[in-house]
């Protein structure tokens, strides 16, 4: 119970950091293809993420849903927030410094819709980094490709991107 609590947290963060710059702004946060999912040469997957240049960046989770955005039931959430800097790790084991809480199976279930995001911190809270996907569109990728944006791309087509978006 806790798990789910701490999950739906978690994407309540991503949530309130877009919701924060509407209500602070008048305008809502921009999402950002800052995040892929890259198929590994071993066929596992590796998140990417990509914030713009040392923002703090917030809401760092991996939620995976079936049918009710609302509760996590695969993937990960933390409420620890990190200065900028590139990441890649292992889809569902993010770096131990995160103190992530792994909710539910630590594997895509097919069916599911995930999310991985995150949103840049106080005070601003002007853009929000994510990528959303299922089982099915992970399994068109090759490896070396990444999903971001709704697609199937290159790696160096997702940097570009990322770099282009910031």
């Amino acid at each position: 119970m806790l798990t789910r609590a701490r999950g739906r947290r978690g994407a309540a963060v991503v949530v309130g950091v877009a919701a924060g710059c509407l209500l602070l702004s008048g305008c809502g946060a921009e999402i950002l293809p800052l995040v892929a999912v890259e198929r590994d040469t071993d066929g596992g997957f590796t998140a990417v993420l990509r914030p713009c240049g040392d923002d703090l960046i917030t809401g760092l989770s991996l939620v995976g849903t079936h049918g009710d955005p609302e509760q996590n039931l695969s993937g990960w959430d933390t409420t620890v927030d990190r200065r900028g800097a590139d990441a890649r790790f292992p889809l569902f084991s993010p770096p131990a410094s995160w103190h992530a809480a792994p909710v539910g199976p630590q594997r895509v279930v097919p069916g599911y819709t995930y999310e991985l995001a995150f949103g840049k911190a106080v005070p601003t809270y002007e853009y929000t980094g994510t990528v959303t996907f299922t089982a099915k569109d992970l399994s068109t990728l090759k490896p070396g490709q990444v999903w971001a944006d709704g697609k199937a791309m290159s790696l160096g087509a997702f940097e570009k991107l990322a770099d282009d978006s910031c």
